[in-house]
């Protein structure tokens, strides 16, 4: 990894070289969240636009040279990202807007945008000999190793709150894993998961601790600008969890400013639910994010409940560094952003995913956006993953005799010709 230059502690700024530590800055036990700084001169010149663009790999690994592996490293076989940017006509005019576009992260193999980052865990555990990785999730970032590390036949335990939606748990055990319900929420999941991980040697695939996690998701940054001719976009709106994926993206973005790909730094618009939002609260009141405390949370939207976002101090830089905003939205208009989104342009998104599409409508409402702005919802996961919150979204269908008498009723004047 030539050019890694170093790995950057986010709360002090001191430095390391990569194989010097191993996860976090050792002056903070496990907050020491580090971030991988990259020599732009090594990757630059003969590297271009243009080369990538002529690149027959439609996957993350398009992107080689802008990530923290080796060249040769072997990578699993699955293919990760280029997912969709689709026009998004029909809703934009809704808004009263000019310019939108939904990217469907929802298409990876296991139906979320996790599978990014749980594809460049599979290359570094390798990379380091790892016998078996392990990660804590509330289920999108535990289906996505699982799924990554059964397509290279590598074990692996997984952590997951006893709570977590029962599709994503099948994932888990179809795909072969060792998993373990925790009885308790997704932050006693991580705590358990990094003890274990230490007792036994296992590699850490953690969001908010392996620093190389934020380095797979920034690709899909890299993505919506390749997709949109390199010209970037005004806004990204994208749902927040625990922070990495609004982190990421500012990575990716940063990334590209550094090489001349872009020419703008687009604001980042971060979503979270009404009932898990301590970094829209920290945002508002203008609290340091590495202050912040932990929060009771409650929400229908799994995927982005944290009390205390392990990447904070990322997910914050992102949006004040961006000029972009923190929005919180409730339950129920995240229930009634999915058959919007749906129904608007064809992409069925779980309720953390809808949150994203929520965010845009309630900041049109409050006058944040301007009309012309070219604007980017990202949606990080199926609606698959949580049908029973899909169902409450829409309710239940007719329900027939078979008789053409019985349709005609249920029917009404609704299909009359």
């Amino acid at each position: 990894m030539r050019h890694v230059k170093n790995l950057k502690c986010t709360l002090c700024g001191a430095e390391y070289a990569p194989d010097e530590v191993e996860y976090v800055c050792p002056k903070h036990g496990n907050e020491g969240i580090l971030d991988v700084q990259y020599d732009y001169g090594q990757i630059g010149g003969p590297f271009s636009r243009e080369e990538i663009e002529e690149s027959k790999d439609y996957s993350i690994w398009r992107y080689k040279r802008l990530l923290p592996v080796e060249p040769d490293s072997p990578v699993p076989p699955l293919q990760i990202g280029w997912t969709p940017l689709y026009p998004a006509p029909r809703l934009a005019e809704k808004l009263g807007l000019h310019h939108l576009w939904v990217k469907d992260d929802g298409r990876q193999p296991t139906a979320s945008f996790k599978d990014r980052a749980s594809a460049i865990a599979v290359v570094k555990a390798r990379e380091v000999g790892a016998e078996v990785i392990t990660t804590a999730s509330t289920g999108n970032a535990a289906a996505a190793l699982s799924g990554l590390c059964a397509s290279v036949d590598q074990p692996n335990v997984i952590f997951v709150p006893a709570s977590a939606p029962e599709a994503k748990v099948a994932q888990l055990l179809v795909f072969g894993s060792t998993v373990l319900l925790v009885e308790g929420t997704y932050g006693d999941a991580f705590d358990l998961c990094t003890e274990a991980a230490h007792e036994y040697g296992w590699y850490n695939r953690n969001t908010g601790y392996n620093p190389y996690m934020t380095e797979g998701k920034k690709t899909a940054a890299y993505e919506i600008c390749e997709q949109l001719n390199w010209e970037a976009p005004d806004r990204i709106f994208v749902s927040v969890g625990d922070g990495c994926i609004i982190g990421g993206l500012h990575k990716g973005l940063k990334d590209l400013l550094a090489l001349q790909w872009i020419d703008k730094m687009p604001k980042l618009m971060g979503v979270q639910a009404e009932g898990s939002s301590p970094l829209y609260q920290a945002w508002k009141d203008g609290v340091d994010p590495a202050e912040m405390a932990r929060i009771e949370v409650h929400t229908i939207a799994d995927s982005i409940s944290a009390g205390l976002p392990r990447d904070r101090v990322k997910a914050m830089r992102a949006v004040r560094e961006t000029d972009g905003a923190y929005i919180a939205v409730s339950d129920e208009e995240i229930l009634r952003a999915m058959p919007a989104l749906a129904r608007g342009c064809g992409v069925f998104a779980e309720p953390a995913a809808a949150a994203a599409y929520a965010g845009l409508v309630k900041a049109v409402e409050q006058r944040q956006i301007d009309p012309g702005e070219r604007i980017v919802v990202l949606t990080t996961g199926s609606g698959l993953k949580d049908i029973r919150s899909a169902m409450k979204s829409v309710g239940e269908p007719h329900r027939v005799a078979p008789t053409l008498n019985a349709v005609k009723e249920a029917l009404g004047s609704n299909l009359a010709r």
